[in-house]
């Protein structure tokens, strides 16, 4: 079994404050997060292994967006986004 198999997807958004490096500027983007919620129980076809590792999921948020672009009309550079985390646990 997949680890996909044992949770609920869902795609969200949620604003965060990001530093542009080249104008330097800080504004807010909205930033695309798969929210993967443990479903209630485990799916038909499952070995001791799977039951184990069903019974350790933990509901997690995984960032989608790499890159961002800069909203100042001056500058439109592509930002990295390098001060999130790329899976946060809720």
């Amino acid at each position: 079994m997949e680890e996909r198999d044992f949770f609920n997807e869902k795609d969200e958004t949620f604003p965060a404050s990001i530093y542009c490096p080249k104008c330097r500027t800080t504004m807010e983007y909205p930033i695309r997060w798969r929210r993967r919620t443990k479903k209630a129980a485990m799916p038909s076809g499952g070995d001791e292994r799977d039951r184990a590792r069903f019974a350790k999921a933990r509901n997690y948020r995984i960032r989608l967006d790499d890159k961002l672009r800069c909203k100042n009309p001056r500058c439109g550079k592509t930002i990295e986004i390098s001060t999130l985390q790329t899976v946060v646990f809720d």
